[in-house]
């Protein structure tokens, strides 16, 4: 696990957002359909990230409780 994640899987979702700016065919509803899918893959990159960088860096650390048997 490193930092580096983040910047791979951003490059892919940058990749997945140009395409469907791209590939959306004209008609009323482009700019509808191009807005929603865009904000669709932020969102989701927002999400993913946030959830990893918590796991890589925890605000506070766990500590091992003295159990014995």
């Amino acid at each position: 696990m490193s930092g580096f994640n983040i910047v791979w899987v951003g490059c892919a979702i940058a990749g997945l957002v140009a395409i469907s700016y791209i590939v959306i065919p004209k008609g009323p509803n482009q700019t509808t359909i191009r807005t929603s899918l865009i904000l669709s893959f932020i969102c989701i990159y927002l999400m993913w990230a946030i959830t990893y960088l918590s796991q890589l860096h925890p605000l506070i650390v766990p500590k091992k409780s003295a159990v014995e048997h």
